[in-house]
């Protein structure tokens, strides 16, 4: 049974800073790429980052481009999202997710997290 359990998520104020963690267990980290989704109160889940099987790779939505970092560690099966200058619209349940494929879609992951909450106060 593959678990993903997301952590780090809290109120923070517009231009701080926070470090999501999605930890992985359940089958071999390393042979899938990892990727955070977002969901605001009335909005679709959007694609945030992805982040390829080695970590060499990695893609952001535009909306967050130069200010999230995503990365992983394969050794301790843990993913991270570290979020710099924080703004109001960042706010949202933030969710990670494990698949097959290096994929802003949304369906190319089949194992999902139950969700970290990010506020951001403006």
């Amino acid at each position: 049974q593959v678990q993903l359990v997301e952590s780090g998520g809290a109120l923070v104020q517009a231009g701080g800073s926070l470090r999501l963690s999605c930890a992985a267990s359940g089958r071999t980290f390393s042979n899938y790429a990892m990727a955070w989704f977002r969901r605001a109160p009335g909005k679709e889940r959007e694609f945030v980052a992805v982040v390829s099987r080695s970590g060499s790779d990695t893609d952001y939505a535009d909306s967050v481009k130069g200010r999230f970092t995503i990365s992983r560690d394969n050794a301790k099966s843990t993913m991270y999202l570290q979020m710099n200058t924080l703004k109001p619209e960042d706010a949202a349940v933030y969710y990670c997710a494990s698949g097959g494929t290096y994929s802003r879609n949304l369906w190319a992951y089949n194992y999902w997290g139950q969700g970290t909450q990010v506020t951001v106060s403006s």
